[in-house]
């Protein structure tokens, strides 16, 4: 299942699913059975599970539009909260080390993670601000994941079961405005919270079951802007599983449906990390682009 929020040519927001070229307004097409929101839906999935199988093997054409009708917004306009972690080893140590630092021993002791801004959250071809004082624009190409299931306490051979699925993500990042704040030792606040990327839909995990691999999965990601490639990871060479992540973040807390648990960035994913020799830090006019296998393409444009 790919589930998707998107707006019609009446203005409406719906949510529902992808069927191939068309786009299902599961509560129209479930006459009502269904809410209208993704967040409703994984919150109480259990209740839904059984008419949502009903009405994707209809063949029925009642709340289906095509794809060229609507508008794809943010699968989760609203996460209840949004977690990112820092799980790729290639990216810290490149970006350390460009600073001049070193990994630090705990690193490889705990995943960890900050909050980032869950009310500005950004859909696919939603421009992105640059904020005022910002002049060093950086995009974090990620792989997040949305959990379904509520649980306090969860171990890392748990999670999987508490995952509803998986999406792209962009963890815009002011780099100017990062780097001076976190030499207070707190952070990053500034430097994140104008925007967060998630999109273009949330993915099933059965959907993904013949990329499995024992880290998580065989997904090339890849990010270009202007059309240049500029980066390219996969998602299986992370670090900490988001099984480990999951493990992490409730430990002694409740994780609640509709938290979005982000993977921080792929090795080369960002500009911070390839250097400014290779790509200047992004510009108003600038697009966008990020790509993991199964997940589609996050696209965004840079504006003042």
């Amino acid at each position: 299942m790919k589930y998707i929020t998107f707006k019609k040519e009446t203005g409406e927001i719906k949510a529902g699913w992808l069927d191939q070229n068309q786009a299902v307004d599961m509560h129209e097409a479930s006459d009502g059975l269904l809410p209208s929101d993704l967040l409703t839906l994984i919150s109480q999935y259990d209740t839904f599970k059984e008419i949502v199988e009903q009405h994707c093997k209809s063949n029925g054409t009642k709340g289906r539009y095509d794809v060229d009708e609507i508008t794809l917004l943010a699968p989760l306009p609203r996460p209840v909260s949004v977690r990112d972690f820092y799980a790729f080893e290639e990216h810290v140590k490149t970006a350390r080390g460009r600073r001049g630092l070193d990994v630090v021993p705990e690193w490889y002791e705990i995943p960890v993670f900050y909050f980032t801004n869950h009310m500005a959250v950004k859909g696919p071809d939603d421009t992105i601000s640059q904020p005022a004082s910002c002049e060093w624009l950086d995009y974090e190409l990620e792989i997040a994941c949305i959990i379904g299931k509520t649980g306090k306490n969860i171990t890392a051979n748990e999670a999987e079961e508490h995952i509803f699925g998986y999406c792209i993500m962009n963890d815009w990042s002011a780099r100017d405005l990062q780097a001076k704040e976190m030499k207070v030792g707190l952070g990053p606040a500034k430097g994140k919270d104008f925007a967060t990327s998630l999109g273009p839909f949330i993915v099933t995990p059965d959907e993904l079951s013949s990329y499995k691999t024992d880290n998580g999965y065989d997904l090339k990601m890849t990010a270009s802007v202007n059309g240049r490639l500029l980066s390219e990871g996969n998602f299986d060479h992370i670090h900490y599983t988001f099984g480990e992540m999951i493990e992490r973040a409730s430990a002694g807390v409740t994780l609640y449906p509709g938290e979005v648990i982000g993977s921080g960035t792929v090795g080369t994913g960002c500009i911070l990390e390839l250097g400014t020799d290779v790509h200047r830090w992004l510009q108003p006019g600038d697009e966008v682009e990020l790509s993991i296998t199964g997940l589609g393409k996050l696209k965004n444009n840079i504006t003042k």
